[in-house]
């Protein structure tokens, strides 16, 4: 008897599904992140803008597939998947690591003959051309753990249960490989206008390195600060959802 097909998990979820909203919004979580940390935005903005949220792998319901440590690579794939539901207008936005992934998948959308997002947001990064010599992936392990400690984006209970560090911290790794290798291609801007999202106490993202994403698009560029350190976003949903209704608004 032969064994049944083993069941790909998706790599969009769709957390309120709202069939009949003129927008879809495209989710690309930060490193290490899953997609269950737009579940809040999605239940903010159903049913106006149906949501999406990517699911990357080596995490969670996917921790058996094998990690994408290069970022290019990884929008690809994302973008692959996506592709089917660009069946009407489509705002990417992404955190952290996301917003580089929402910048890739925009030039991807670009070079497949799509139609640009209606705008790309981006939050807790700094722009594709402004890199800095972080080897955080080459850290051993209680080092990783201080990092992302650090950041205050992780349940400081997960950080201590060695169980669950055992589960997670690959895909931290990964992704930290990912885009500290990545370079961007020089010359290339996406059609679409840009808002960018700082936390004014993010130790990532400098006003200076925001505001360089201007160079990155040939449309508008707009740069909002909000308090808060690396993960503001989550202390900002509310305020992040009005936005993103008044970017979909015809």
């Amino acid at each position: 008897m032969s064994a049944a097909p083993q069941v790909v998990p998706a790599w969009w979820r769709t957390f309120r599904p709202a069939p009949g909203a003129p927008v879809r919004l495209a989710c690309l979580p930060h490193a290490g992140g899953s997609a269950s940390f737009y579940h809040p935005l999605a239940r903010a903005l159903a049913p106006g803008i149906e949501v999406l949220a990517a699911q990357y792998p080596g995490r969670q319901d996917r921790y058996r597939e094998p990690l994408v440590t290069s970022l290019t690579e990884l929008a690809r794939q994302c973008f692959e998947a996506l592709r089917p539901s660009i069946d009407r207008p489509l705002i990417l936005f992404g955190h952290s690591m996301g917003a580089l992934l929402a910048y890739e998948i925009a030039l991807l959308m670009q070079d497949n003959g799509i139609a640009p997002p209606v705008r790309l947001v981006v939050s807790g990064r700094r722009a594709p051309s402004r890199y800095r010599d972080d080897q955080f992936h080459r850290l051993p392990p209680a080092g990783l753990v201080a990092q992302v400690r650090a950041l205050s984006g992780t349940d400081a209970s997960v950080l201590s249960d060695p169980e669950t560090l055992r589960l997670i911290l690959p895909a931290v790794r990964g992704d930290y490989r990912a885009v500290e290798t990545y370079r961007h291609q020089p010359g290339r801007v996406v059609h679409a206008p840009v808002t960018v999202l700082t936390g004014t106490e993010d130790p990532m993202v400098t006003a200076e390195e925001a505001s360089v994403w201007e160079r990155h698009t040939d449309g508008s560029a707009e740069v909002r600060s909000m308090p808060g350190g690396h993960f503001f976003v989550a202390d900002h949903f509310d305020e992040i959802a009005g936005l993103l209704r008044t970017i979909a608004a015809p």
